[in-house]
C-alpha cells in the first residue's frame, strides 16, 4: 500500500494526465477493459452513427406563443424586493422555527402562471402526445385549462396532467374553463374579443384508419373564453377504449384564432352523431390546413381504460359489437419424455405428459369416494401422521402424507 502511494505521488509530480491508467490498474485488484468512461461511445452514439439521419429533417418545430419576457422594470423591482425580504430578520426567524405560514393560493397561482406550462409540455413529450399528433412539432400551452367532469353524486373529477379517468365517469361533457380574456404574448388583458377553438380527439381509438384519431368534441369561434358560447360542430363523446388494450388518451387542445373561421365542413349533424368513420381525424392535417389562422395554446390530457359500462354504450349507443382483445398465450414448452427422469418425483412427472383433464378426473372421484352423500368429507385425523408407512415408495408415502394433511391436488376439488 505504502508502494502505491509513493508511484501516485509520483505521477501527480508529473502530471494527473498519466494517473488514469495507473488508477485503472491498481483499483480494487481489477483492470478496466476497453476505452474508460468518457472516451468510449455509448450505445446511442453508435446508432446514430451507424443509422445517419438529417439534423434538419428532424428537428422540431415550436408551433406555439413564444415566451413570456418580463419587461426589465419588473425584473428589477422582483430583485430588489427579494433583497429586503432576505434582509427581514424577523422572516428569517420564523422560517428557522417552522412558524412561517405561506398562502398556498398565492404559490398555487404563481406556479400556474410561471411553471406549469413547462411541466406540462415535458409530461406531454413523455406521454407522446405531441409526436402522435403534431408529429416534429410542439407548443409550450400558455393557457392553462381546468377541465372537470361531473358526477351525479356531486363529486367533480378534474382533468390533470395524465391522471386515469373511466369511461363511467367520463360519459357526461365536462365543463371546460379557460382565462380567454388575457394576451397570451404579452400577458396583458386584451379589451378586444379573442376567438379559440378546443377540440377533444383519443388518438389510440381509431382501429379502422391507421394513424388517424376520433374526434370526441369540437367547438369553434368560442369568444373571451366562454365556452357555452361557442359553436359546437361535433358533439361530446365520451371514450370507448375496448376490452383489453390497456389505457388509451384523451387529449383536449385549445387553439387561438386569429379571427372568426368557418369549420363547417367539420360539423356532424344530430343523426350521424354515433358514426365513428366520420369522426376520423386527424390533428396535423387540420393544423396544416388552418396554420395561418390558429395557434395552439392549451393543452390537458388523461388517460381512460376498459370498464363494464361501455358494454351497455357499445350496443345501445354505437350499435357496434363489443370488441374483445384478449392475449393468446402460447402452449407450455414440454420436452421429451425420458424413461427414467432421475431426481423427479415419479407420479408428478407422468402427470404432466397425460390429459389434464383425466388427472383432474381421477382427483375428483378420489375424493368423491371418501366424501359421504350427506355427511360430507370424512373428518380430518387428530394425528395424520402417527402412523409410520413402511415398504412403498418414497412418491406414494409424500401422497399420502398429503392426503392426510388435507393439503395438495386432491383438496382443490
Amino acid at each position: 500500500m505504502a508502494f502505491s502511494s509513493f508511484i501516485i505521488k509520483q505521477q501527480l509530480q508529473r502530471g494527473i494526465s498519466g494517473i488514469t491508467p495507473l488508477l485503472s490498474i491498481i483499483r480494487n485488484g481489477h483492470t478496466l477493459r476497453g476505452k474508460r468512461p468518457g472516451v468510449a461511445r455509448t450505445l446511442q452514439q453508435r446508432l446514430q452513427e451507424e443509422n445517419p439521419q438529417d439534423a434538419e429533417l428532424i428537428a422540431r418545430v415550436d408551433i406555439g406563443f413564444p415566451k413570456l419576457r418580463a419587461p426589465r422594470s419588473h425584473r428589477h423591482e422582483r430583485m430588489q424586493h427579494l433583497k429586503v425580504q432576505r434582509k427581514n430578520e424577523e422572516l428569517e426567524k420564523k422560517a428557522r422555527n417552522h412558524t412561517l405560514l405561506i398562502s398556498l393560493d398565492d404559490v398555487s397561482k404563481e406556479y400556474m402562471r410561471i411553471n406549469r406550462p413547462y411541466d406540462v409540455r415535458i409530461i406531454a413529450d413523455h406521454y407522446g402526445v405531441y409526436k402522435d399528433l403534431f408529429d416534429l412539432a410542439y407548443f409550450v400551452p400558455r393557457v392553462n385549462l381546468d377541465i372537470q367532469y361531473h358526477l351525479d353524486n356531486g363529486i367533480d373529477i378534474p382533468v390533470y396532467n395524465g391522471n386515469v379517468i373511466k369511461p363511467f365517469e367520463a360519459r357526461e361533457t365536462p365543463s371546460v374553463q379557460f382565462d380567454g380574456k388575457t394576451d397570451p404574448i404579452t400577458g396583458k388583458p386584451s379589451n378586444s374579443q379573442s376567438l379559440w377553438c378546443l377540440l377533444a380527439t383519443n388518438p389510440d381509438s381509431n382501429p379502422a384508419a391507421q394513424n388517424k384519431e376520433i374526434v370526441h368534441w369540437f367547438i369553434a369561434n368560442i369568444p373571451n373564453g366562454e365556452v357555452n358560447k361557442g359553436e359546437v360542430l361535433i358533439d361530446y363523446l365520451q371514450p370507448f377504449p375496448p376490452k383489453g388494450i390497456g389505457f388509451q388518451r384523451f387529449v383536449f387542445v385549445l387553439y387561438k384564432q386569429n379571427k372568426r373561421i368557418d369549420f363547417n365542413n367539420f360539423k356532424i349533424d344530430k343523426m350521424s352523431n354515433n358514426n365513428l368513420e366520420k369522426r376520423t381525424f386527424k390533428t396535423l392535417d387540420f393544423y396544416r390546413q388552418y396554420q395561418d389562422d390558429i395557434t395552439p395554446a392549451g393543452l390537458a390530457f388523461y388517460q381512460t381504460d376498459y370498464d363494464n359500462s361501455l358494454t351497455k354504450f357499445y350496443h345501445e349507443v354505437l350499435n357496434l359489437k363489443e370488441p374483445i382483445y384478449e392475449y393468446d398465450f402460447p402452449d407450455i414448452y414440454m420436452a421429451d419424455q425420458k424413461q427414467f427422469p432421475l431426481t423427479r418425483p415419479f407420479n408428478t412427472y407422468m402427470d404432466r405428459y397425460r390429459d389434464i383433464k383425466q388427472v383432474n378426473k381421477e382427483f375428483l372421484e378420489r375424493k368423491l369416494a371418501k366424501t359421504h352423500p350427506f355427511d360430507g368429507p370424512e373428518p380430518q385425523l387428530r394425528y395424520p401422521n402417527a402412523q409410520p408407512l413402511r415398504g412403498i415408495p418414497s412418491w406414494l408415502r409424500t401422497e399420502i402424507r398429503k392426503e392426510r394433511l388435507k393439503i395438495g391436488r386432491i383438496n382443490d376439488y
